[in-house]
């Protein structure tokens, strides 16, 4: 018998922005809520004032044990996207990004503006960064033929995401907003658990 070994702290993080304007531009929308997830708790960080939102972002996760933040695509969006508007409003994050050619997608970029920016590596702070969505997309959505978006991997395993039209992020009151991302996170924490003996070996390397 293999002994598998137990994976470190897991935290799915994902953000909402706002779709008033273009959610996918960052340098236009800004983040309305960000959500971690961890085994026990999902917290949810959703201050009107964006430069509040992403400091007690930065200070949270610097307050857990180091661990491993799980993305869905964040390499391509949420990371980037954070990093982005906190250099826009001048707040300083403990998020290191490196340029991953290998995640970019140049055949998207007329279409989503945080393309532009490249895909990434990450590390933010002692936790190390790991996009679950390549896993998925490298077997199932092969093998399946899916384009792998959350949702759609999550109910595929037996997951209950909640589903809202997601061009109209701005509409949903702030309970609803609430439970939206904090579903999205703890989806992407389960989806990277339930496969972790895989999923671990791509976790970012980011070098110093």
């Amino acid at each position: 018998m293999v002994d598998v070994e137990a994976p470190p702290p897991l935290y799915g993080l994902d953000i909402e922005t706002d779709t008033t304007v273009d959610g996918l531009d960052p340098s236009v929308g800004r983040v309305l809520a960000v959500a971690v997830a961890r085994a026990d708790q999902v917290t949810v960080i959703d201050d009107a004032d964006e430069a509040a939102l992403l400091t007690r972002l930065d200070q949270h996760l610097a307050g857990l044990a180091p661990g491993v933040i799980i993305t869905w695509n964040g390499a391509r969006f949420d990371l980037p996207y954070l990093s982005t508007r906190a250099d826009r409003i001048a707040i300083a994050l403990d998020l290191t990004l490196q340029a991953d050619p290998s995640r970019t997608h140049p055949s998207d970029r007329d279409r989503n503006p945080i393309d532009r920016l490249g895909g990434v590596r990450a590390r933010w702070g002692r936790h190390r960064h790991l996009d679950v969505y390549r896993c998925y997309r490298a077997d199932v959505g092969r093998a399946l033929g899916m384009t792998c978006s959350l949702k759609a991997v999550a109910a595929l395993v037996g997951l209950a995401p909640i589903e809202v039209d997601a061009a109209q992020v701005h509409l949903l009151d702030r309970a609803r907003l609430e439970a939206y991302v904090a579903s999205d996170a703890a989806c992407t924490r389960e989806l990277a658990r339930r496969r972790w003996a895989n999923a671990s070996a791509a976790i970012d390397r980011v070098l110093p």
